[in-house]
């Protein structure tokens, strides 16, 4: 694939994860704030996310495994899941997040373990597409290309 249609195909990759609801505003602003002082910004706030997202998730099973839930701890995890999710712009996981923090004041503790594997699935879900954009960028300035602004226009 020549670079040209690498770029084509990574902004055609980008504006799926936004028609998708995947990604929302917030990661347009996130790239924003990238220049060429800092060119890995993106990818290191993201690796961040996901760092403090697996040990999240993994507090929230273990929370939610004990005999007797308690919710003062579990809220939160799913408090801060939701706002690390919503600044980078994972409105899925966010969205997932607020259902599991209705959840968790109503003390459903069934609920909550659906909730949980929800958002389980939207994080690996965005978790995934965001590993295979940044492999995209890193093919476009390896081949010597710039990458190139998304514009979304829908």
């Amino acid at each position: 694939m020549d670079l040209v249609q690498m770029q084509k195909s990574l902004q055609d990759y980008t504006k799926s994860l936004f028609l998708e609801g995947i990604l929302d505003s917030q990661f347009l602003q996130l790239q924003q704030l990238q220049d060429e002082s800092n060119p890995d910004f993106v990818s290191q706030v993201v690796t961040l996310f996901f760092q403090d997202s697996d040990r999240i998730l993994n507090d929230l099973s273990l929370s939610l495994g004990q005999q007797v839930v308690d919710f003062k701890k579990v809220d939160p995890h799913v408090h801060q899941l939701k706002g690390s999710s919503s600044s980078i712009g994972a409105q899925r996981v966010k969205n997932a997040c607020v259902v599991f923090r209705n959840f968790c004041e109503q003390q459903n503790v069934e609920a909550c373990h659906r909730c949980l594997q929800q958002v389980k699935q939207e994080y690996y879900l965005v978790k995934n597409r965001l590993e295979t954009l940044f492999k995209l960028e890193q093919q476009i300035v390896a081949s010597g290309g710039m990458i190139p602004a998304v514009e979304l226009g829908f």
